[in-house]
């Protein structure tokens, strides 16, 4: 690499910050090019432009030029096309007729010189050439980079007599002569609460690069203490700070942050959340916590490494449900006791349980788990006599769940056995059909055509003469109550034409052949 001078060459400043230990930064490439483009000697003369100035008149200029240099300890760009040339003739005072294409800005040299420490007093160089044109010296003191880098000092052993280092193919070079400046802080932890997290994460693998261990301490420091902007920048420190663990390095004060020391806190921690929100009697808080712990929870869902844990889950909703159910059952015996007078509040408590359990059952359908859920709502008969004993107010709620069964089975989220499925209708079909007219107009959750789809659905599962008997009682109801029952037309029209237009099997059981 040629060496480079300031001797003879054009010099400029380049509009950069000063650190408080009194270095200066490497700019970055816009800063390069911004810095560069006033100085194309090949810029066309515009037609306002005044006439081209005499000798005399340069000499008083390139005077006040010379004055303008900055101090020694500053940064400085060389331009490396007029340092190399230095028998060019002076320029022409005429304009030529024609006049060679302009260069681009990103063909020139980029040079920059950059001393540490007290100004002459620096006993080696680094050179860092870098990818994007970028070439970079700089002055520093040998002690110091034996003493804060294990890769320096490593370079130097080999060679005791050297005197300038040259880094071939530098990704970083900005970063990399800000890291070289942080040997030379003494408050460095003062230093990097000014960056950002991206800025100190790419600090951070020049660090690792150079062996700068009192650097890599710092970091981690501040990525242990500071906020993290958003899941993807969490995501990089995290890859980071996983591949120094991998090295040796120490960083559990960082991890600890995502990830617990109690292996099974995870399991504790979900089952807290989810009681709290079971216990709370306030609407809007309730309504909002379980609306995120189920969103969360579908996130889970979708990671396949979370499969293993999801069975403890499972298990922890099915202990939560039957919990619920329960307490709905000793509120339904409570409530139909003739003499029982003060039912206000037990209904509201029945409103909750019921809410729970709806709950409970969205996230369970979620995870494709809700069979044995279905299998435990079926088996509730005595819930379902004491449901016709109580006011229709207190027990619509109850209904709701039987509704969101239908409609999990009719979309195939739910697949229960088949003995599960006629129970389920048999146990809660009819309180359903007693409570439709209120769920209408009282319940602003509930959705009619679908419940009706889903109640369809799931009676055209079952055999054929199950099938008739249900649809049978069901033409009955709708002739009585006309819009206060379901209507489960399409379910008729279906079983009618699989017994009476195209059965697919004859009188003895055998099957009917293609016509």
């Amino acid at each position: 690499m040629g060496d480079i001078r300031q001797g003879q060459t054009k010099i400029k400043n380049v509009p950069i910050a000063v650190t408080p230990e009194g270095f200066w930064c490497c700019p970055t490439p816009v800063g390069f090019q911004k810095s560069l483009k006033p100085q194309n000697p090949l810029n066309k003369l515009k037609p306002s432009s005044p006439p081209p100035k005499t000798s005399s008149q340069k000499k008083a200029a390139s005077v006040s030029e010379k004055k303008a240099v900055p101090a020694p300890s500053k940064l400085v760009v060389s331009d490396g096309q007029q340092c190399n040339d230095p028998e060019r003739p002076p320029p022409s005072t005429s304009v030529p007729a024609q006049r060679p294409p302009r260069p681009k800005v990103e063909s020139l040299p980029k040079k920059v010189a950059i001393e540490f420490g007290e100004p002459g007093t620096c006993d080696m160089e680094v050179v860092l050439l870098g990818k994007q044109g970028f070439c970079v010296k700089l002055s520093v003191h040998r002690d110091v980079l034996i003493e804060k880098s294990s890769f320096f000092a490593d370079k130097l052993s080999e060679q005791s007599g050297l005197s300038c280092l040259q880094v071939d193919d530098c990704e970083d070079v900005e970063i990399y002569v800000e890291t070289v400046g942080l040997m030379y802080c003494k408050e460095m932890k003062q230093r990097l609460m000014k960056q950002s997290v991206s800025r100190i994460l790419r600090i951070l693998k020049v660090a690792e690069f150079l062996g700068f261990s009192s650097c890599i301490e710092s970091c981690l420091e501040y990525l242990e203490a500071v906020p993290w902007n958003g899941e993807e920048e969490e995501e990089k420190v995290i890859s980071t700070v996983l591949r120094l663990q991998g090295k040796g390095i120490g960083v559990n004060p960082v991890l600890k942050r995502v990830s617990p020391e109690i292996s099974n806190a995870p399991k504790d921690t979900l089952s807290h959340i989810v009681e709290l929100v079971l216990k709370s009697n306030e609407e809007r808080g309730r309504r909002e916590m379980k609306s995120i712990v189920l969103k969360l929870l579908k996130e889970n869902s979708s990671i396949p490494s979370s499969a293993g844990s999801s069975y403890i889950c499972n298990d922890m909703i099915y202990n939560s449900c039957r919990s619920c159910l329960d307490s709905l059952l000793c509120l339904f015996v409570q409530a139909a006791e003739p003499d029982f007078a003060d039912k206000e509040p037990v209904a509201k408590h029945i409103a909750l349980e019921a809410d729970n359990l709806s709950w409970l059952l969205e996230i369970l359908v979620d995870k494709q788990a809700g069979e044995d859920f279905a299998l435990m709502w079926a088996n509730q008969q005595e819930l379902a006599v004491l449901h016709g004993k109580l006011p229709i107010v207190f027990r619509y709620h109850v209904s709701c769940i039987s509704g969101r069964l239908y409609v999990g089975i009719g979309r195939g989220e739910v697949l229960p056995s088949k003995s599960t499925r006629q129970l389920l209708l048999q146990t809660w079909l009819q309180p359903l059909i007693n409570d439709y007219n209120w769920l209408q107009h009282a319940c602003r959750s509930f959705d009619r055509k679908l419940v009706e789809e889903g109640i369809g659905r799931t009676i055209l599962t079952l055999p054929l003469e199950d099938q008739q008997s249900i649809l049978l009682s069901w033409v009955g109801s709708f002739l009585k109550t006309g819009d206060g029952c379901p209507n489960l037309q399409r379910a008729f029209e279906v079983w009618w034409r699989r017994t009476f237009i195209r059965p697919y099997v004859d009188g003895q059981g055998n099957a009917m052949p293609d016509s």
